[in-house]
């Protein structure tokens, strides 16, 4: 099975860190990945930018509109994602213990919905 693991940090945590523990972590965290990717556990991983460099995309009523950063005002931010692929829910929630960010935010891990089942489904 597949599995999403979104990460979110907490930006005062992050900037509450001795000097070089976020790197520390960071390469840590590197070597991990690397490590995962290697035994095939790992299918893709991305960090993403600040939030405030975002665009939120809404239509409502026909009509379109576009706001600057993310539009909920939250204490964590999604900060980047692991794609990995596991037995079951808790060999996932394993996974992501592993990994330094559940120390500065969170690790939101969930199911990754098989597409072709949804395509034959509906008749697409």
């Amino acid at each position: 099975m597949k599995f999403l693991l979104m990460v979110y940090t907490d930006p005062a945590l992050l900037e509450a860190l001795p000097e070089g523990e976020f790197e520390s972590m960071m390469r840590g965290c590197l070597q991990h990945a690397d490590d995962m990717q290697a035994s095939g556990k790992l299918l893709d991983f991305q960090q993403l930018e600040l939030p405030s460099t975002a665009r939120s995309v809404r239509t409502r009523s026909g009509k379109v509109a576009i706001t600057d950063g993310p539009f909920a005002e939250a204490k964590e931010v999604f900060a980047g994602f692991n794609l990995i692929e596991a037995e079951d829910m808790d060999e996932a929630v394993r996974i992501a213990q592993e990994f330094p960010w559940t120390q500065t935010g969170s690790i939101e891990v969930r199911p990754v919905r098989d597409i072709g089942e949804v395509r034959r489904r509906v008749g697409a």
